[in-house]
């Protein structure tokens, strides 16, 4: 069975998709973090926000592929696309522990606050 190019094998736009959306995630993470540090609480879970609708459109892109197999539709196994996915996991991880850290900022400063007073 000969194997298809890059250009050819169905996986590599969605693997594109997957490390654009997870990508895009990523960035607004690390931007939530650098409003915690500034104390703007709003615009940092803002930013979350829009960090976990980006990770949803990586993870739907993936999905698709998955459900795919499911349905016995079966894809040349692509190295992209594995390394989309563990971009994928790797920044999904990054946002849960970027909102912990967001929330952290947010404590420390309320009882400085309130140790203030």
């Amino acid at each position: 069975m000969a194997m298809k190019s890059m250009e050819d094998n169905e996986l590599v736009p969605v693997a594109m998709q997957i490390i654009l959306h997870a990508g895009d995630a990523r960035v607004k993470a690390d931007e939530a973090l650098e409003f915690a540090k500034n104390a703007d609480f709003n615009s940092a879970y803002a930013s979350l926000a829009d960090s976990k609708a980006d990770i949803i459109q990586a993870h739907q892109s993936q999905t698709k592929v998955i459900q795919d197999e499911t349905r016995g539709v079966t894809h040349e196994p692509n190295l992209l696309f594995t390394h989309a996915q563990d971009t994928l996991m790797t920044i999904a991880s990054e946002i849960r522990f970027a909102r912990r850290l967001v929330e952290l900022y947010e404590l420390i400063l309320q009882n400085g606050e309130e140790n203030k007073q």
